[in-house]
């Protein structure tokens, strides 16, 4: 596959380049709105329904894998700042194209099914402070409103990450005052936060956790596809992504922590809202439509990122010639790739009817726990392969890891929901048909080409 030589703006029909508006405060506040939000909002009470009280430990461990990873993205994506992200990294170092179609529709996927738990999550316990609505129009809706802001711009959607961040940010930092000014009355136990459910062991019960907490953790990777649009993606992304993963897993440690400490589990575990559990247990005095308030804008900046995502992604494949090149349309006056979110949008409504929060919030940390194991391993085929810039290296030892437990945490043996595998078996067999069909159209027209009949 043939990379771009950069004259591709002077050629007849080319697309115009993306603009690079993205600076390192915005890919900071990027990668760290695209990991806050729908997972630790609406599946803490999940998680420590699963593991017990030491839930704060699941998310830890989530937050080493997800260091162990970000290593191999900060290299691969100093050494080819491009759109595609892992399909592009799959292509170099295996040369499979079957292989790189699934990948990226993979990823595609995660960051629609976790859009749609988003959305679901949207219509849940929180929204129910102001008024009850069924879900699904909400979730459709939902995703409308964003899918116009993305067709905005890339730089008024980052910019308006920025604010939405830094609401849902004082949500948490809210939680954790909450819990220490609780703790230090006498309400609630900091024990609690100690123990585990008797069923299982201690680890058992953490990587069962943390299998599902991993969906919290997830969305550093998706600032990989907007590296076209960033400056300085060699010096820019390190900083960006190494800060941004190490604040949110502190973050969700903590919030964690009290979440368990002030709340019952079996109150946490049943609620779509646990984090208002937490206010209602530890700050009565606090309105809760307020925390409300924060969680749908918390929620918000989740799909809104993910379907940034995708939408780059799909973009991104399409200068790859892995999807036909018209999903790569650039809008000539908002300079975006409107085909693209279009497409998105219309999958992203499809699924939000699928499954609730939980079950799409882990079918999205399954199929890129899969993906990361690739990009994991890709790192070190694609060390073979020097570039003239200078870039990030990672310590052989983290891709290492990061494959070994990228790879278990998507085993059943890490205790995952059944129902999870067969969503994203579901998807990927689209997928599969996908190819098939897309296969069969290019070896047609290779063969009208060529002046002879496609064989049967």
């Amino acid at each position: 596959m043939s990379e771009s030589t950069g004259t591709a703006a002077t050629e007849p029909n080319a697309q115009p380049e993306l603009r690079r508006v993205i600076g390192p405060k915005l890919l900071l506040f990027f990668v760290i709105g695209d990991i806050l939000g729908t997972g630790i909002y609406a599946l803490t009470g999940t998680v420590a329904g699963e593991v017990g009280g030491a839930a704060w430990m699941s998310f830890g461990l989530s937050f080493i894998v997800a260091m162990f990873t970000a290593t191999s993205y900060v290299e691969l994506v100093g050494k080819y700042p491009k759109a595609a992200g892992a399909a592009l990294y799959t292509q170099r170092a295996f040369g499979i194209h079957f292989l790189t179609f699934m990948v990226a529709f993979a990823v595609m996927c995660s960051g629609l099914t976790s859009a749609g738990a988003a959305s679901r999550a949207f219509g849940g316990d929180y929204l129910q402070e102001f008024w009850s609505v069924p879900t699904l129009p909400v979730a459709i809706g939902f995703l409308i409103v964003l899918a116009l802001i993305n067709f905005r711009g890339v730089s008024e959607s980052v910019k308006f990450n920025v604010f939405l961040t830094c609401v849902e940010l004082s949500g948490l930092i809210l939680i954790i005052v909450i819990g220490t000014l609780a703790l230090t009355r006498g309400v609630g136990d900091a024990g609690n936060a100690l123990e585990f459910n008797s069923e299982g062991t201690a680890f058992g019960l953490v990587v069962s956790g943390a299998a599902l907490a991993f969906f919290a953790l997830v969305g550093f990777e998706d600032s990989v596809n907007m590296a076209e649009e960033t400056t300085d993606p060699q010096r820019t992304f390190p900083r960006a992504l190494f800060l941004g993963i190490t604040f949110t897993g502190i973050v969700y440690m903590l919030v964690a922590f009290f979440a368990t400490a002030l709340v019952p589990l079996g109150v946490l575990g049943e609620s779509t809202g646990p984090l208002l559990e937490v206010v209602r247990a530890g700050a009565t005095w606090f309105p809760l439509w307020l925390f409300s308030l924060i969680a749908l804008f918390a929620v918000t900046n989740s799909a809104l990122i993910n379907m940034m995502m995708a939408s780059r992604l799909v973009y991104g494949m399409s200068r790859e010639q892995i999807v036909p090149s018209v999903l790569g349309t650039v809008h000539p006056f908002r300079r975006t790739p409107w085909v693209a979110i279009f497409f998105t949008s219309v999958l992203a409504i499809g699924l939000a009817s699928w499954g609730g929060v939980s079950d799409l919030g882990g079918t999205t940390a399954l199929l890129l726990l899969c993906v990361f194991t690739l990009v994991n391993a890709a790192v070190l085929v694609l060390r073979k392969d020097r570039v003239e810039h200078e870039h990030y290296r990672a310590p052989t030892v983290f891709p290492v890891l990061g494959i070994i437990s990228c790879f278990y945490l998507a085993t059943p043996w890490s205790g995952r929901d059944p129902q999870q595998y067969l969503i994203a078996g579901v998807l990927l067999v689209i997928g599969l048909v996908l190819w098939v069909v897309n296969w069969l159209v290019q070896r047609a027209m290779a063969s009208r080409a060529s002046g002879e009949e496609p064989r049967a």
